[in-house]
């Protein structure tokens, strides 16, 4: 039947095509969808229309005043949706509201149950088969993004999404279809388009099939771009030398993952070569980069020694500092300033800082024989560690004296002949030789009397006893020189590397190295000298070095092979002393925390550090989803799990009482039942050795 312009209400007839100008359609009271449709939905009709045109009719009834008088409009009884999407063309100038709009006439249907059986009577396309056609589109007719989007009226990034779901595997595809895959699942699999990886992964997959752990699975081999070697090395740099970067569309992949972990390393390692090349240029013997830091290198390290600037250059800096002050008066920072002060500012400072790193210089013989380590900090920044002399090479950048010869410096080669035919009878050489070494036994004897003496005169005198033990202590740490001490006292480091990865490339390890070095760079290059280095401090200096010696030998680690709670008692009593505040240095993130323990522990955690309500409402998440949503709760709140909070302090416990009659200190009664029983416990320990 041919079709009919309509311009104004004529006789019903049912089914009949017709066209009908845009401005005469109106929406249906008897409409069965009350929720309007989404501005996205509209969007997308109106693409679509735009670009093919209208490919369903809508169906339309004509309006009628109360008498049954026509009155040259028609209710739109399915099709609202295109509708819309015709008045948004004409609102955007692509087509006129008097543009002829095909319709079919039906008077002879209830328009509420058509309205319904339109949005009811039909099946959604699956969306592997939206995925499949969409990638066909693209690959087929050349169609980017861009164009496809356009034409669907979505994003570009929605298509990208599609393309590469409908790049995965045909065979994880049929399976998605037949339910075996969720959507969430199969959007794990389409971070990488290897269609050989995603099957390998799937087969490898047991009853435990949750996103993020095909997402883990699939980048197994993998370097995520927050990586300090994809931070160093850059991804333009990696994508220049051939390198390919996965894209997670997804989900967060902050910068993807970088696919070639080989070539990412040896990108790292030929960046830090050239900054090993500079470095080495500054007269080093030698300059090595290495992507960790080589902590089994056994050299010794030497550091840089105070150096007094030259009467130019404190005259330079006194001038620097005094035109700084001038500048910066009357501003508290660079904003505020104007632009070509806080660039003359800037460039002062550079130049004080440039004078002031001459206070400190190696050893010309240090540089000359000895090098320096290329490293990657945590960070992916250049960290730069010199001073080290291999053992090889420490003899001639120290030679030592040669030993005095023997009889007070005279040549035994240039005593003439004449004075043997004088030696003396052998009985009497003991007693013309006052010069004569006493015997061993005799040395042994008096040095056992002087040791004592040693003890009980250092016990008295607790200010040189904690010169002495500082000595000790800092030989040993800083000099590796165990006999320069006289104190049987030995200091043990344990590294904490192979207990937790990555904690030597945390900002709190910088910390602990950067203290480390502060010190090493005020002590005498002699250990010999460093005796009157430590006497020559103050005592608060003095102090804080021994401090610095003690906290280098804390360990506090629980390991399940090496049980000992009454080491781990007192590292929370030292904690607890301390008022440590292991939150200001760590916080509960899915890579440290949520990610490793149970759900139960991460409610649990919600639930201490949040409330009970925002636990309950992660309650039922999957743990990736359930990990990440606690992560962001719990930012900001303190919470530590147990093994890293500190301890409450202790009641007092009742003062212990002095017999008068015999000076012994006796436990209070309150303190006899446990005084008891440690006794107990320590006679079962001497019986049991």
């Amino acid at each position: 039947m041919n079709a009919v312009t309509q311009t104004a209400a004529a006789e019903p007839v049912s089914g009949v095509e017709i066209f009908v100008p845009l401005a005469k359609l109106k929406k249906s009271p008897r409409n069965a969808r009350k929720v309007p449709h989404g501005e996205a939905a509209i969007e997308a009709l109106a693409a679509s229309i735009q670009h093919k045109g209208l490919i369903q009719n809508l169906v339309v009834e004509p309006e009628t005043k109360e008498d049954g008088t026509p009155t040259s409009y028609y209710l739109v009884t399915a099709g609202e949706g295109r509708r819309l999407a015709m008045l948004l063309r004409a609102k955007r100038k692509q087509c006129k509201k008097s543009e002829p709009v095909r319709c079919w006439l039906d008077t002879a249907n209830d328009p509420a149950e058509v309205s319904l059986d339109e949005n009811v009577t039909r099946t959604p396309m699956h969306p592997a088969d939206q995925f499949e056609r969409f990638a066909e589109l693209s690959n087929d007719k050349g169609w980017g993004a861009e164009e496809i989007g356009a034409r669907f009226g979505v994003s570009a990034s929605v298509v990208k999404q599609r393309l590469r779901l409908g790049a995965v595997s045909p065979k994880l595809l049929q399976v998605y279809r037949e339910d075996g895959l969720t959507l969430d699942q199969l959007m794990a699999f389409a971070i990488t388009e290897d269609h050989a990886r995603q099957e390998q992964v799937f087969e490898g997959l047991h009853h435990n099939r949750e996103p993020w752990i095909i997402r883990r699975d699939m980048t197994a081999s993998n370097v995520p771009a927050t990586d300090r070697r994809a931070v160093f090395v850059g991804a333009d740099a990696y994508v220049e030398a051939g390198g390919n970067i996965i894209r997670d569309l997804f989900s967060e992949d902050r910068g993807g993952f970088f696919e070639d972990a080989g070539l990412l390393d040896m990108l790292a390692v030929e960046k830090l070569r050239e900054v090993a090349a500079t470095v080495q240029a500054e007269g080093w013997k030698w300059a090595e980069a290495h992507i960790d830091y080589p902590h089994a290198h056994g050299m010794r390290r030497f550091y840089p020694q105070s150096v007094s600037l030259s009467d130019e250059d404190e005259a330079r800096l006194d001038t620097l500092s005094a035109e700084h002050d001038a500048l910066a008066e009357g501003y508290s920072s660079y904003d505020e300033m104007p632009e070509d002060v806080a660039e003359k500012l800037e460039a002062i400072s550079d130049e004080i800082d440039a004078i002031s790193e001459k206070r400190h210089a190696y050893d010309a013989n240090v540089i000359a024989y000895g090098g320096a380590f290329v490293v990657l900090h945590h960070d992916g920044a250049v960290r730069i560690e010199r001073g080290f002399i291999r053992a090889e090479d420490e003899a001639l950048a120290f030679p030592q004296p040669e030993d005095e010869v023997d009889g007070e410096g005279i040549d035994p080669e240039g005593v003439e002949d004449e004075q043997a035919e004088d030696e003396p009878e052998a009985e009497d050489v003991e007693d013309e030789e006052p010069g004569k070494p006493i015997s061993d036994s005799l040395t042994c004897d008096l040095s056992a009397h002087r040791t004592l003496a040693l003890r009980v005169a250092l016990a008295e005198q607790p200010d040189m006893a904690l010169v002495a033990l500082t000595h000790t202590l800092t030989a040993q740490l800083f000099y590796s020189y165990a006999e320069a001490g006289c104190l049987e006292v030995r200091p043990t480091v344990t590294p904490l590397g192979s207990h937790a990865d990555g904690i030597e490339d945390t900002p709190l390890a910088a910390r602990a190295s950067e203290q480390h070095e502060a010190w090493a760079e005020r002590m005498p290059r002699d250990v010999a000298d460093l005796w009157g280095f430590i006497v020559a401090l103050d005592c608060e200096k003095r102090t804080l070095l021994l401090a610095h010696c003690a906290a280098r030998t804390v360990n506090a680690l629980r390991l399940p092979w090496d049980r000992k709670p009454l080491s781990l008692q007192t590292a929370d009593r030292l904690a607890t002393a301390l008022a440590l505040d292991v939150a200001k240095d760590w916080t509960p993130t899915v890579e440290s925390y949520l990610g490793r323990v149970t759900k139960g522990h991460i409610v649990e955690a919600v639930t201490e550090g949040v409330s009970e309500d925002a636990a309950r409402r992660i309650a039922d998440m999957k743990k990736p989803d359930m990990a990440q949503a606690a992560e962001q709760l719990l930012a900001g709140t303190g919470w530590l799990p147990s093994i890293l909070r500190t301890p409450e302090p202790e009641t007092e416990q009742p003062a212990s009482v002095e017999d008068e009659d015999t000076g012994t200190v006796e436990p209070s009664e309150a303190e006899a039942p446990e005084a008891q029983a440690e006794d107990g416990e320590a006679a079962y320990a001497v019986a049991a050795e």
